[in-house]
């Protein structure tokens, strides 16, 4: 591609050919055939060289739009691409979805059953301590029970005997 000043320098060179295929167009009376030949030449180079410069802008063009539309297909090729990789990814997260949401159900249900399981638990758990507790005053109160009647089956034994003895000796007196 040429630079600006490259570019500038070649309309330059090309105004005065242009100026003169404009020119031809009208007759001069002190011209020669000679010079006509020689404007008429220089005319055909200016015109061959003004559709070498169209020729060479439209095979630019043609360029530049098949570079655009061959990026375009790359673009909707891509933009496919994309658009099957979204349906995969939507694919894969729809049956962990469902999944999810069956366990969630399930999780759910069992929680249904599990509270009043759960206050039933704590209610017979209330009533085990308070029988456990009535159970421990009763033996407790056995115990005591116990206790005292050991001691009062030894006091007697031992009035008993007290009373024996004294028997015996009253008998062993009268003997």
């Amino acid at each position: 591609m040429a630079t600006p000043k490259q570019s500038y320098e070649q309309q330059q060179q090309q105004q005065p050919n242009v100026q003169r295929v404009r020119n031809s167009g009208m007759i001069n009376s002190n011209q020669s055939p000679m010079r006509d030949d020689k404007e008429e030449e220089m005319s055909r180079s200016a015109l061959a060289m003004f559709r070498a410069k169209e020729e060479e802008i439209e095979r630019r063009k043609m360029e530049v739009r098949d570079k655009v539309h061959a990026y375009l297909g790359r673009v909707e090729e891509e933009t496919k691409r994309l658009a099957e990789i979204r349906e995969e990814l939507e694919g894969l997260t729809d049956p962990l979805r469902k999944e999810v949401a069956i366990v969630r159900k399930k999780i759910d249900s069992v929680n249904k059953e599990l509270k009043p399981l759960g206050q039933t638990c704590q209610r017979k758990e209330r009533e085990y301590k308070e029988a456990l507790e009535v159970f421990n005053e009763k033996n407790k109160e056995k115990a005591q029970l116990v206790t005292k009647l050991m001691e009062l089956v030894t006091e007697s034994e031992k009035l008993r005997m007290k009373k024996l003895e004294e028997l015996s000796k009253n008998l062993d007196t009268l003997h």
